[in-house]
C-alpha cells in the first residue's frame, strides 16, 4: 500500500491581528524593526502569543520573571532537607557523610539530568567515595529503575538514591530499593501513577495544575530545579554558578521534545546563550561540547543544533551500544583527550544509527504495504530481527506519515519460542489528541510493563497476547473516533505562505526572533505555491572515516515566478527522482547552513501545483517547437557553447543552412527570440527544464542538436578518471555545468560518475558555488571497468546514450504533446 498524502493545513484560527499588532511587534523588536516583521506578527498572533507583557517575555529572556523552584511545594522542601541531612552542606569529615547515588537514564534529556545533578553535588560531596551516578542499559534493562542496579548500589553502601527523569512509577523497584537500606528521591517528568509511592520526595511536574508555567519541564530541568532549590537553602555561598549547568538543560529540554512555554521556553533561550559560548573560546568549559558542535559542525545559538546535532549524538550511544555511562563523562569532563575520543565515539554511533534506522524504516513500510489501512487504527508491527534501539524513532516516523499511532516490538529470538515467557518489547508513538498511557491502561491486564509520555512510551508484553493486544487498541480507538474507521490520517500543518523571493537573510532573522522552537511552537513551515526545481542531484553522505551510509541528500534549485534566480534548497532521505516534473507547490522551512554561510531551504513536502498551472504549466506558447535538427551534424555543433551561454547572433550563422518544420529561415525573427537546445536532453525531466526555462522567459523553444556522439562508456569513464587526476594533481576547481558540458553527461550520470571515482580513493567535494575539487586518491588503482560502483556507472552511460538518440529521432509531435 502507498504511503498516505497527507492533507495540507494552514492555521485553522481565521481571526485576523488589530491594525496595531504590527507596531506592537516592531516596538518590542527595536533592532530588527527594518526587517519583514510581518510574517513574525501572523506567526506570534496564529500562536496565541498577543498580549504586550507576554509578547514582551515571549521574546527576551531577560524581561521573564521564571517560577520559584519552591512552587513545587513541600515536596521539593522534603527533598532539599534530606539532601541537606547527607551532611553535603557542611563541613563534616568524609566518614560522616551519607553515599548518595544519582540514578538516571540513557536518552539525552536522562543523560544531562544525570550531568546536572552530577555537577550539582559534586563541590558539595567527594565524588566516587560518597557520589556517583548509575545510567542503566537500554538493551538488557531498559527505562526505569532495575533490581540489578540497585544491588550494585547497595553493595556499593548507597544511602540516597536520587532518580532523575525515571522512577514515578517503578513501585516494586523503589520498595526493593527500601529493603536494601536506601532511601529514595524522585525527580521525573513521566506519568504519575495512581498513589504517591511511599518516597521521601516525588518533583514531578504533572503534579501542578496544567496552566502552571513549570507543568512542561522535562527531566533535565526538574533535576537543574533540584539543584537551584538546594543552593538557596544553603548557608554558605553556592559552590559554582548556576548558569553554569543552563547549557545541559538546553540540551536536554529541547532534545527530549517537551512544549517549550513557560519556564521551559525561557530555560532554554538561556541555556543557548551558554551553549554557544563553548566554541568562542580556545579553552572552552566543556571540552566535550565543543566537541560534539565541532563533529555537527554547529555553533550551539540555535535549536537545531541540538535537536540536529548534539541530541542525537548523545541518544545514538545508547541505541547503538545500549550502555551510556560514558556521555556523562563526555558532557562534564575537563580533559580534552579524552572528550575528543568519546565525542567521535558518539559520532559515529550517529552515523551507524542512521544506516540502521534508514533500512528498518523500509522494512516497516514492506510490512504496511501487506495491511489494510483502511480498517487499522492502530499500527501494530513485530519482528525478531528488529534492534531495539531505533525502534522509537522509526515508529515516530511511520506515525506522521500515515497519522495513526505506531507500535514497534522487537520479538525475543527464535530459540525462546516454546518458551512461555517469550516477550515482546519495544516503543509507541501517537498522534496529537491521542493519549498513549491512557491507552495503555485501558489494556493493561495484557502488558508485563508501560511508561511513558501521552506521545510517546515504551512497553513490553507476552508475544501470545499481542494480537489480542492489537485487536484491543484497534477497537479503543474506534471507539475514541466514534466508529469511524480511518478518519483523519496524516496532517501536514503549513503556518504561512511566502515566495522565493522572500526567502534569505531578512525573512530568517524575522523568523528566528521566535526561537527557540520546539514542542508548542515549532519551525515555521512555509508554503511556496506554483514553483518549480531545477538542477537536481542527490549524494550519500559518509562517516568520519570516510565509509558511506545508506543516508542520503538531494540539493537542487528552487524557482517561482518572483525570482530571476533558484534558491538553494535540500531534501533529506529522497533521491533527485523523487521530485517532480513541472510546476508545484511545496513546504519548506529556512534554515542557514553554517558551514557553507548560505541560507537554504529544508524541503518537507511537495506536490503538484494545486492551480490551473498545474494543470497545463506551459499554455502560453502559441507556435509548435521550432525543429531544426535536420541536416546538423556532430561536427557543425560541436563547438557550440551551453544553452544557457548561447550567443545567438553567432549562432545564427551556424543555423543559417537549416529550417524550421514550417521552412521558416531560422537567421530571421525566429531565431533573435527563441531559447535554443543544442545538445541531445538525457530524459523527460531534463526536457521539462527547458521547457519551463522557456516559459519564463515568454520564447519560443528550438531544438538544434546534432546527432548524439557515439562514444563507448569505457571512454567516457577513463576521460572522467583523467579529469580527475588532473584536478587533483593541480588543485584546480570546474563548475559542475563545465564538466557535464565536457563529459556530455546529465547530472545523474555524473553524479554516478563521482561514486566511482571515490571507490578508486578520489575524495570529491562541491562547495556552495557549484564547483567541483578531487583530492588525490590514497594509491593508484586499477582503471579497469571493475566494482559495483565503476559498473553502474557504465550502465548509465548506456541508457543516456540510449536516450539521447531517441530525443534525437522523436517527432516534435511527441514533444510539443509532452510539454
Amino acid at each position: 500500500m502507498p504511503e498516505p498524502t497527507p492533507q495540507w493545513q494552514l492555521p485553522l484560527d481565521s481571526s485576523q491581528p488589530p491594525a496595531n499588532w504590527i507596531n506592537i511587534v516592531r516596538d518590542a523588536c527595536p533592532a530588527a524593526a527594518a526587517l519583514p516583521l510581518h510574517y513574525t506578527a501572523q506567526l506570534l498572533w496564529q500562536r496565541q502569543v498577543r498580549q504586550p507583557a507576554q509578547l514582551k517575555g515571549f521574546l527576551h529572556p531577560e524581561a521573564y520573571c521564571p517560577a520559584s523552584p519552591f512552587a513545587f511545594g513541600e515536596e521539593m522542601t522534603w527533598a532539599v532537607e534530606r539532601l541537606k541531612q547527607t551532611g553535603l552542606s557542611s563541613n563534616s569529615p568524609s566518614a560522616s557523610l551519607e553515599k548518595v547515588a544519582i540514578w538516571g537514564d540513557f536518552d539525552a534529556d536522562g543523560v544531562t539530568a544525570t550531568a546536572v545533578l552530577w555537577e550539582g553535588l559534586r563541590p558539595l560531596l567527594p565524588p566516587e567515595s560518597h557520589l556517583r551516578y548509575y545510567i542503566p542499559n537500554r538493551f538488557t534493562e531498559s527505562h526505569g529503575l532495575s533490581a540489578a542496579g540497585l544491588e550494585q548500589l547497595a553493595e556499593w553502601g548507597c544511602q540516597l538514591l536520587v532518580t532523575c527523569d525515571t522512577g514515578s512509577t517503578s513501585l516494586s523497584e523503589i520498595e526493593y530499593a527500601h529493603q536494601l537500606g536506601m532511601e529514595v528521591i524522585i525527580t521525573d517528568h513521566h506519568t504519575l501513577p495512581a498513589q504517591r509511592p511511599p518516597v521521601v520526595a516525588l518533583i514531578n511536574p504533572r503534579t501542578l495544575p496544567p496552566e502552571h508555567p513549570l507543568q512542561t519541564l522535562s527531566g533535565v530541568a526538574v533535576a537543574y530545579k533540584l539543584i537551584e532549590a538546594l543552593y538557596q537553602s544553603l548557608t554558605v555561598a553556592p559552590p559554582a554558578p548556576l548558569d553554569n549547568l543552563l547549557d545541559l538543560v538546553a540540551v536536554g529540554l529541547i532534545a527530549d521534545l517537551v512544549e517549550l512555554t513557560g519556564d521551559c521556553r525561557y530555560l532554554a533561550q538561556r541555556g543557548l546563550e551558554q551553549l554557544q559560548s563553548h566554541l568562542q573560546t580556545q579553552t572552552p568549559r566543556r571540552p566535550g561540547v565543543a566537541q560534539l558542535l565541532a563533529l555537527c559542525k554547529r555553533t550551539g545559538d540555535r535549536p537545531t543544533d541540538i535537536s540536529f546535532g548534539i541530541g542525537p549524538r548523545i541518544n545514538a550511544i545508547s541505541r547503538i551500544h545500549g550502555d551510556a555511562r560514558f556521555c556523562v563523562e563526555l558532557l562534564t569532563s575537563q580533559d580534552p583527550e579524552y572528550c575528543r575520543t568519546l565525542a567521535l565515539e558518539a559520532e559515529l554511533a550517529n552515523t551507524r544509527r542512521k544506516a540502521l534506522q534508514r533500512d528498518l524504516l523500509n522494512q516497516v513500510r514492506g510490512k504496511l504495504a501487506q495491511l489494510d489501512l483502511a480498517t487499522t487504527e492502530v499500527i501494530v508491527l513485530a519482528d525478531e530481527q528488529w534492534p531495539a534501539g531505533i525502534l522509537g524513532l522509526v515508529a515516530g516516523q511511520v506515525a506522521q506519515e500515515y497519522g495513526r499511532p505506531t507500535l514497534l516490538l522487537s520479538l525475543d529470538p527464535p530459540a525462546d519460542a516454546a518458551s512461555p515467557d517469550r516477550m515482546a518489547r519495544g516503543s509507541a508513538r501517537s498522534i496529537p489528541g491521542l493519549d498513549l498511557y491512557d491507552l495503555f491502561k485501558t489494556q493493561a491486564h495484557l502488558l508485563t510493563s508501560y511508561g511513558g509520555h501521552p506521545l510517546a512510551a515504551g512497553l513490553s508484553l507476552p508475544t501470545e497476547n499481542l494480537a489480542l493486544f492489537t485487536a484491543a487498541l484497534n477497537r479503543e480507538v474506534r471507539e475514541l473516533k466514534g466508529e469511524q474507521p480511518g478518519v483523519g490520517g496524516p496532517v501536514l500543518a503549513v503556518d504561512l505562505a511566502v515566495t522565493v523571493a522572500d526567502l534569505g537573510q531578512d525573512l530568517f532573522r524575522a523568523l528566528k526572533l521566535l526561537e527557540p522552537y520546539g514542542m508548542g511552537n515549532p519551525v515555521p513551515r512555509l508554503l511556496i505555491s506554483d514553483c518549480w526545481v531545477t538542477g537536481a542531484w542527490h549524494r550519500r553522505l559518509k562517516d568520519q572515516r570516510g565509509g558511506q551510509v545508506a543516508y542520503i541528500r538531494t540539493e537542487f534549485k528552487l524557482w517561482d515566478d518572483t525570482v530571476q534566480g533558484g534558491f538553494p534548497a535540500e531534501w533529506w532521505d529522497h533521491y533527485a527522482e523523487d521530485l517532480p516534473q513541472g510546476r508545484c507547490d511545496a513546504v519548506v522551512e529556512l534554515d542557514f547552513n553554517t558551514v557553507q554561510k548560505q541560507y537554504r531551504v529544508r524541503l518537507v513536502a511537495i506536490r503538484a501545483a494545486q492551480s490551473q498551472s498545474c494543470a497545463a504549466p506551459f499554455t502560453y506558447r502559441q507556435e509548435p517547437i521550432l525543429d531544426w535538427r535536420q541536416g546538423l551534424t556532430g561536427e557543425t555543433m560541436a563547438d557550440t557553447p551551453s544553452p544557457q551561454a548561447l550567443d545567438l547572433s553567432s549562432a545564427a550563422g551556424q543555423l543559417a543552412p537549416f529550417a524550421d518544420a514550417r521552412g521558416k529561415d531560422p537567421t530571421g525573427d525566429a531565431i533573435a527570440n527563441a531559447l535554443v537546445i543544442t545538445q541531445c536532453p538525457a530524459g523527460w525531466a531534463e526536457w521539462a527544464a527547458w521547457v519551463k526555462q522557456a516559459e519564463t522567459a515568454q520564447q519560443p523553444l528550438a531544438i538544434a542538436y546534432p546527432p548524439p556522439p557515439e562514444r563507448a562508456p569505457e571512454t567516457v569513464w577513463k576521460e572522467l578518471v583523467g579529469l580527475a587526476k588532473y584536478l587533483s594533481r593541480t588543485g584546480e576547481t570546474v563548475t559542475l555545468d563545465r564538466l557535464q558540458e565536457r563529459l556530455q553527461l546529465s547530472a545523474p550520470a555524473l553524479a554516478l560518475g563521482f561514486k566511482s571515482l571515490e571507490y578508486l580513493g578520489f575524495q570529491v567535494q562541491i562547495d556552495s558555488e557549484q564547483r567541483v575539487q578531487m583530492q588525490r586518491p590514497l594509491a593508484e588503482s586499477s582503471l579497469s571497468p571493475e566494482g559495483p560502483e565503476i559498473r553502474a556507472f557504465l550502465e548509465a552511460l548506456q541508457e543516456e546514450q540510449f536516450r539521447r538518440r531517441y530525443f534525437y529521432q522523436v517527432p516534435v509531435s511527441t514533444l510539443t504533446a509532452r510539454s
